[in-house]
């Protein structure tokens, strides 16, 4: 059902990081606590992209654009009703794509000590992505700026923490 012009749309999340900080996770639980779909960003790459990062080789601008644009047209397609994606949008470039698709979303960077990150990256079983494009994704990573609507989440709690957070976070400032 569309809200009614006294009723305002819910919002279409994007949680984004760095690989390893529980984007999945915590996007699920979020999207839970809101009532709106969720969205596995990973579903939206190409073979060829999970390819090039399973051998090891991080993905450039132009690998990830096609991607970014899927991920935009699900964000626009929500725009009246909702919903969460996970999407690492580690550049500003990045979410100024997305934002382009689907205007008016709101990140909630997931952000924590690389040697955490990698820990959970360790206990992870059957992802792609593997411990060793971890220093060019924290290379590439750029920080929410002021600007940009959306809040920075320390990924140090646990995961129902973390939702916790972000959507309180996420109602104080729509």
């Amino acid at each position: 059902m569309a809200p009614t012009p006294t009723q305002s749309a819910p919002p279409v999340v994007v949680v984004m990081g760095v690989a390893g900080t529980g984007k999945t996770t915590v996007g699920r639980l979020l999207a839970e606590r809101l009532g709106v779909p969720y969205a596995e960003g990973d579903e939206f790459h190409p073979p060829a992209n999970i390819a090039k990062m399973s051998a090891g080789t991080p993905l450039d601008d132009e690998d990830r654009a096609p991607w970014l644009d899927l991920i935009g047209a699900w964000a626009h397609e929500r725009r009246l009703t909702g919903g969460v994606v996970s999407c690492s949008a580690l550049k500003r470039v990045y979410r100024d794509r997305l934002r382009a698709a689907a205007p008016g979303l709101f990140f909630v960077h997931l952000s924590g000590e690389r040697d955490l990150i990698e820990r959970r990256m360790t206990a992870r079983k059957g992802h792609f992505m593997p411990r060793s494009l971890l220093d060019s994704q924290f290379a590439a990573l750029e920080p929410l700026a002021a600007d940009e609507t959306g809040v920075v989440v320390d990924l140090s709690g646990t995961p129902d923490e973390i939702a916790a957070t972000a959507g309180t976070a996420l109602r104080e400032r729509l």
